[in-house]
């Protein structure tokens, strides 16, 4: 049972990373809507894996507690030793894939921001930015 829910988060967290890669591959092309379409896929994929981790926390927890005198180690099979090395590439993996896709999001932000901040000035009222009130803001020529 412990192999099958090591293999159900295995495919869980390819998933993700396929989703991911997905988005930034959108996010250079500025595709943003199918990002946007993606992004429940992305959460029931997380809830998905996180029920999944319980799951095999708990068949840990039952190897452990009924065999108390035995390391881990002992109780896994060489295949089960195999898949949880498996898990740990790709959380770190995950992990990497997230902080570039991270990083993207925070250059496509700055950038909307910037062009925001020319179209429509902002002055600062004490800590906050807010729209200047100035009515020639927006000048219009025809």
């Amino acid at each position: 049972m412990l192999s099958h829910h090591i293999q159900g988060a295995l495919g869980d967290l390819k998933d993700l990373i396929e989703t991911t890669e997905s988005d930034m591959e959108d996010i250079k092309t500025a595709k943003h809507d199918p990002q946007f379409e993606r992004l429940s896929l992305k959460e029931d994929k997380i809830k998905a894996f996180e029920t999944k981790k319980a799951m095999i926390d708990h068949e840990i927890s039952i190897l452990m507690t009924s065999n108390p005198t035995k390391d881990l180690s002992e109780l896994l099979s060489p295949e089960q030793h195999a898949l949880l090395d498996e898990l740990k590439s790709e959380l770190k993996r995950l992990q990497e894939v997230n902080k570039h896709y991270a990083k993207l999001v925070l250059i496509v932000s700055n950038l909307y921001n910037k062009f925001l901040e020319q179209l429509v000035p902002t002055e600062m009222q004490g800590y906050n930015k807010v729209a200047s009130k100035d009515p020639s803001i927006i000048e219009v020529r025809v």
